[in-house]
């Protein structure tokens, strides 16, 4: 039964990798764009559910309704830049590394450099979970879930059965041709990008409820959240999911079993493996 409760409790934090890493997948298999400012949307996200929650008292889920239009903006105005400076996909990486970079620094300056938490009289969130007989879930990692749920099925239905999602699909597949067809690809990925800032905003929120808040968690994100991403396949976001999800579960029962340090080492070697096996991704479907 412990093992039982440590795969479903990891599956459930898998949703929060996959929060994380829908928007970096997207624009990066869509817009051939490696935005690593994602992450430092996602740290913004984070630290303004904590500030307005604690100044504020206001409820942490009901801070996206201000994280969620400042990160879209904050997104979409960073794909414009990327866009005026023509970055190909090498120098994006190497750019929003930097502004990465700027972003932990400006944050470890307004907030300092220690943890901050949510005390419970704002969150109370953190402690509380749902108990199905033997099993206990808790609720930041079931709330994440279901936000993956509802952002990735959203995400797939837009990309597979409306008019921008198939334009951005097309523009994904030949530049060239989809823009001699009339896709306007600038206002497109201006979306798209807005949309990535939104999930960061999100996931900094549902990160924020379970966790404390230190400008140098990037860090700690960018391999398990690549490692989704890759395992996913670059642009499928119900890969993304799936990914999240088992490598979440996988993660819990190796934790378990063996120890939390072997952790990381199964989670890198099942990326290497699929690298070499499936390098279009282990979910993604044959084109």
């Amino acid at each position: 039964m412990i093992v039982v409760q440590a795969a479903l409790a990891g599956a459930l934090l898998g949703g929060l990798f996959a929060v994380m890493a829908v928007g970096l997948s997207l624009t990066w298999g869509m817009l051939r764009i490696i935005n690593l400012a994602h992450f430092a949307l996602i740290l913004l996200g984070a630290y303004l559910t904590f500030q307005l929650a604690t100044s504020a008292g206001v409820d942490p889920i009901l801070t996206l309704v201000v994280s969620v239009p400042v990160l879209f903006a904050a997104g979409a105005l960073i794909q414009l830049a990327f866009d005026r400076l023509a970055l190909t996909e090498f120098n994006s990486l190497i750019v929003s590394f930097g502004l990465l970079i700027i972003v932990i620094q400006v944050t470890s300056n307004l907030w300092t450099a220690d943890f901050q938490q949510m005390p419970p009289s704002v969150n109370p969130y953190a402690a509380s979970s749902i108990s199905l007989g033997p099993l206990i879930f808790p609720t930041p990692t079931l709330l994440a879930f279901v936000a993956a749920l509802v952002i990735v099925g959203g995400a797939h239905l837009v990309l597979g059965r409306t008019y921008p999602g198939r334009a951005l699909r097309a523009f994904a597949q030949d530049r060239s041709i989809a823009a001699a067809y009339g896709i306007d690809h600038v206002r497109l990925g201006t979306l798209l990008a807005g949309f990535a800032g939104a999930t960061a905003a999100v996931a900094g929120m549902l990160f924020a409820l379970g966790n404390a808040v230190i400008p140098t968690a990037p860090y700690e994100w960018v391999g398990i959240v690549f490692a989704v991403v890759i395992l996913g396949g670059i642009g499928d976001a119900i890969g993304t999911l799936l990914a999240g999800t088992i490598l979440g579960a996988a993660s819990g029962v190796v934790t378990v079993v063996i120890s939390p340090a072997a952790a990381p080492l199964i989670i890198f070697s099942a990326v290497i493996l699929a690298l070499i096996l499936r390098p279009n991704g282990v979910f993604a479907r044959a084109r």
